[in-house]
């Protein structure tokens, strides 16, 4: 027993340190086995590390961040990304996309049709009567091929022409970076031989005092928006961009998110909470701060910025208690909060929206930063 135990240290010290190192030399990334698809094909789980004792765990199975390990004020790390512990968790069961890379399109299109250049396209619907997250089979499901480079993780997936009816084949690369200043850094780039549409985001469910631990109502959350799109019963926007100027939906103030999440207002019933599109103020003059998240029991503070005009807040209205993650933690509704930066909803379908297409000969580009920080003496 003694014997395999060393045997197996050994082969990890080894698998470590080959593994190429960062530039500053003090950390290394690290490469394990996560398991098969039913397929049989090998996913792999990359820690990316940096010196000050944040961690980002993400596979290949649909570039998936599996754990966010933060520090808080008093040196406490952290897990505050839910998840789940094995690959099965996300393959089998309900698909809340914890953690995941959704495309070719992220949230939904009006009931999975569009037209582009004069062609209708029909795409598989998922969601009621409408396409959600890319399909039956999105980037969420696909084994994507990795490069890591110290603190880097490179993922590039290929979606052939005609794939859950999105015309064109794309070739779509996700890098995440954690950088010194704590910050999880995603670039996304594609490319395609056709024009298509194209709206990539991640998808990670945070919970800033640690995945499991409570519901997040107490987060105190700030979106530089001063607009937002309602929604139809089916989620689907409507086309109006309203104020959200005394609406449950105003964050321009920092407000727990408990305060107004059953307030009596039809979008917010609509929802079962918060689940809507914010029209970010100044979007398109760069990397701009989209909203800042604090858990006040820990000091933990989220910024979010990105290059996108929209972020979705989510608020974890569907967990309801029959999922279990990480370490067997129940997760029931409201036990995380997404913010997921993103072109608008349909936008294929609202030529007054920010476009989502994508023609042959141009570059997708797009950066969203996720940076912790903790207050001093919470």
């Amino acid at each position: 027993m003694f014997q395999k135990l060393a045997v197996a240290a050994g082969l990890m010290a080894a698998l470590i340190a080959c593994a190429p190192k960062k530039e500053t030399g003090s950390q290394e990334w690290k490469k394990q086995s996560f398991g098969k698809t039913a397929s049989g094909e090998e996913v792999e789980l990359y820690t990316l590390a940096n010196s000050r004792g944040m961690e980002a765990g993400v596979i290949t199975y649909g570039a998936i961040v599996t754990s966010l390990k933060v520090p808080d004020a008093k040196g406490g790390i952290v897990d505050v990304a839910l998840g789940f512990d094995t690959l099965e968790g996300y393959i089998l069961g309900p698909d809340p996309y914890f953690g995941a890379i959704v495309g070719r399109y992220g949230n939904r299109i009006a009931k999975g049709r569009f037209s582009l250049g004069g062609v209708e396209y029909k795409l598989a619907v998922n969601n009621g009567a409408n396409a959600l997250h890319g399909g039956l089979r999105g980037f969420d499901k696909q084994v994507w091929k990795a490069k890591p480079a110290g603190q880097s993780l490179e993922l590039t997936y290929v979606s052939k022409d005609g794939e859950e009816g999105y015309p064109g084949t794309l070739t779509a690369t996700v890098a995440y970076t954690v950088t010194e200043q704590n910050e999880l850094r995603i670039e996304y780039s594609a490319l395609t031989d056709k024009e298509t549409v194209l709206n990539l985001t991640n998808h990670t469910y945070f919970n800033l005092a640690g995945q499991g631990e409570g519901d997040i109502l107490g987060h105190i959350v700030t979106i530089n928006a001063d607009r937002f799109t309602p929604v139809d019963a089916g989620l689907i926007p409507t086309g109006e961009l309203r104020s959200v100027e005394r609406t449950a939906f105003d964050f321009r103030q920092p407000i727990a998110i408990g305060e107004r999440v059953n307030a009596a207002e039809e979008q917010i019933k609509l929802g079962k909470g918060y689940d809507h599109n914010y029209v970010l103020n100044g979007a398109g003059g760069g990397l701009a701060v989209a909203a800042t998240v604090t858990e006040p029991k820990s000091g933990r503070t989220l910024q979010v910025s990105t290059t996108e005009p929209g972020v979705q807040f989510y608020t974890g209205n569907f967990l309801d208690g029959t999922l279990k993650g990480k370490g067997g933690k129940v997760y029931q509704q409201r036990y995380g909060f997404c913010l997921e930066t993103q072109h608008f909803p349909d936008s294929p379908n609202r030529p007054e929206f920010p476009s989502a297409a994508l023609k042959p000969g141009a570059r997708f580009q797009s950066t969203t930063v996720f940076k912790f920080s903790a207050t001093p003496g919470s």
